[in-house]
């Protein structure tokens, strides 16, 4: 709680004290209806009582279970000085601290205590020490007691519970934030590293392949993987230093702008990209992210798989859905092609995983006139 709240609490417990404890004060002073004084003790024993019944309320947010006991002692004894005129108001409001302080193992056993005591005390003192109702009315106010001891008890433990699973699921929240950003990054990461190691790999084998046969090529996929790895590193340290700190500078967001340098990249690894986008000015920042990984995700595939090859990227958007279709032709003849095994088997996954995100649907597979498809639908609505 906020530090105004909690003392805007405290002054209103002041309050309840003070009230309290000019009440039993006026109490001790109350005549019986033949003119004589009710209580006949000592004036001070009254005043002490009456501040030690009160006051104490003050500061029961600060020890509930000690503020309880002293209160349920001198309440007790007024009543067996027949002082009291109230049914143990005081005593109700020191049971709802405990039972919302304090757990359950320690609460429901003082909550016996404070019964006991206080319906012995209450009885024994209207139909006993100082005899005004028979054992029926003195039964009455002992349930009358009762009642008020056990409503403040029960509205404290109901509180309680109400904050114990707000807590929770609280938690539950935060757990489910915390995996949330976990998958978030982890997409991110893997489409950092697989499609820039993607093109690296790539390249590496051109040039390993003809570095004899054509030295000018292999020094253009040397300067491809420099600038490659120059890139990716700067896409990792931005994302790493987002992780690290608060506050941390942001590289431009991807967006659907940027689509035609992840054409380039596929270009320079082998794939022609023949990219086509239409009606898409008006998609939300996350969207278009999502979009551009979603694309970058399947050249990677292209570039692992098919290259040299060429691949036709689209998307498109009207008001009830956005499209996105790429297809590749396949690879060339196998002996025309380097040997590049590649690690990797999440890309697909990924892309799925974002198309659910947004309530799309996702399909990929072989074409029957050769190549790979890759098609997603994403809801127009979904951009909102």
């Amino acid at each position: 709680m906020k530090p105004k709240g909690r003392r805007q609490l405290y002054a209103l417990d002041l309050s309840a004290a003070l009230a309290l404890t000019a009440v039993y004060v006026g109490f001790a002073r109350l005549t019986a209806d033949d003119g004589q004084p009710a209580y006949t003790g000592p004036p001070w024993l009254g005043a002490l009582i009456a501040a030690t019944i009160g006051l104490p309320i003050a500061v029961r947010r600060r020890w509930p279970l000690a503020v309880l006991l002293v209160v349920l002692t001198a309440l007790a004894a007024a009543s067996l000085l027949d002082i009291p005129r109230e049914p143990y108001a005081a005593a109700g409001l020191a049971a709802y601290l405990v039972a919302l302080a304090e757990p359950a193992r320690r609460s429901v056993p003082a909550l016996a205590v404070t019964l006991t005591v206080a319906c012995g005390a209450v009885y024994l003192g209207e139909t006993v020490v100082t005899p005004g109702e028979d054992w029926r009315g003195g039964l009455g106010v002992a349930g009358l007691v009762l009642l008020v001891i056990c409503g403040g008890w029960g509205a404290g433990f109901t509180l309680r519970g109400r904050r114990a699973e707000a807590a929770r699921e609280q938690r539950r929240r935060s757990d489910r934030a915390l995996d949330d950003e976990r998958l978030r990054i982890a997409r991110e990461l893997h489409d950092i590293v697989s499609h820039n190691l993607s093109l690296i790999a790539v390249k590496a084998g051109v040039a390993g392949h003809v570095a004899e046969a054509d030295p000018r090529e292999a020094r253009d996929a040397l300067k491809i993987i420099e600038e490659t790895s120059r890139s990716a590193l700067a896409e990792m340290r931005r994302t790493l230093g987002v992780l690290r700190t608060e506050g941390a500078p942001l590289g431009p967001v991807p967006d659907l702008g940027r689509l035609g340098a992840l054409a380039a990249q596929a270009h320079r690894a082998g794939v022609d990209v023949d990219l086509t986008v239409h009606s898409t000015e008006d998609l939300a920042a996350g969207t278009q992210l999502t979009i551009h990984r979603i694309v970058q995700e399947a050249l990677t595939n292209a570039v692992r798989h098919a290259a040299p090859t060429r691949c036709q990227v689209t998307v498109e958007a009207d008001e009830r859905e956005i499209r996105i279709d790429i297809t590749d032709e396949g690879p060339p003849p196998a002996p025309a092609r380097p040997v590049r095994e590649l690690p990797g088997g999440h890309g697909l996954l990924g892309i799925r995983e974002r198309a659910m995100m947004y309530g799309g649907s996702f399909e990929a597979g072989p074409r029957p006139e050769g190549g790979f498809a890759v098609s997603v639908r994403l809801p127009a609505e979904g951009n909102q």
